[in-house]
């Protein structure tokens, strides 16, 4: 599992994330994956529907950076979670940068 995280309401990529990104896509092909599962996920600082969206807006960045690094799109499956599990339980309206991520499994 790799993951990458996000500034808050933001979707790009940093240079640290595309390294990331870059390393899973080595691994998936070292290893031949057959399925590589890419989850998006939010803080909960912002409405849940905002951050539905933007979960997925991170996501297919994820997915986009690992199809550049020479993974099939169809290998790749994409899900976007919000703010529903969080990786820091917290309370309605709290930014915690480590709820702003996408996982990366490969599988």
């Amino acid at each position: 599992t790799y993951l990458v995280f996000f500034d808050w309401d933001r979707a790009d990529l940093t240079a640290r994330a595309r390294e990331i990104i870059a390393e899973a896509a080595q691994n998936a092909r070292r290893v031949q994956t057959t399925r590589i599962e890419v989850a998006g996920h939010a803080d909960r600082s912002g409405p849940a529907a905002y951050n539905q969206r933007l979960s997925e807006r991170r996501a297919e960045a994820v997915a986009a950076e690992l199809v550049r690094n020479g993974i099939s799109r169809n290998e790749i499956v994409v899900q976007a979670f919000g703010e529903t599990r969080p990786l820091v339980p917290t309370a309605d309206g709290v930014r915690e940068p480590q709820n702003r991520r996408v996982e990366i499994v490969l599988r």
